[in-house]
């Protein structure tokens, strides 16, 4: 029931934040510029910066292999992507969500996500070195 509250109030941020968006006529959220490597397509240049990281951590074999946006459900038809999953060659496996900035939603809906599964999503902000 708990659960079915938060998807709910979940809801109501989507829309509202969405309504914003068309007043502001807004093209990206927070002025974040679309890029490609390796002819993938980041939302951002942040994203694109953490994925050449990953690539040359691999390469170092420190990394064996890594997803980008991997999605979860969140129930209620709302959807929660993590930028990044991370596979350790130590075994450890990391999920990564890069933000420039951090918004009411994008919080709302992790603290979900780490409710429904047993995981962390570690946040990597603009100001972070990696």
């Amino acid at each position: 029931m708990e659960n079915n509250n938060k998807i709910k109030i979940l809801k109501k941020l989507q829309i509202g934040y969405l309504e914003n968006m068309i007043k502001k006529k807004i093209t990206h959220k927070y002025k974040a510029v679309a890029c490609h490597a390796d002819g993938i397509r980041f939302d951002s240049k942040l994203e694109r910066s953490y994925y050449i990281h990953l690539k040359n951590i691999q390469k170092s074999g420190e990394v064996i292999f890594f997803l980008r946006q991997v999605p979860f459900d969140l129930g209620g038809k709302v959807k929660f992507f993590c930028d990044f999953q991370v596979f350790y060659e130590n075994g450890d496996i990391e999920f990564i969500d890069i933000k420039g900035f951090d918004t009411p939603l994008g919080i709302a809906k992790r603290k979900i996500l780490e409710d429904i599964y047993p995981i962390k999503i570690k946040i990597v902000k603009r100001n972070e070195i990696f």
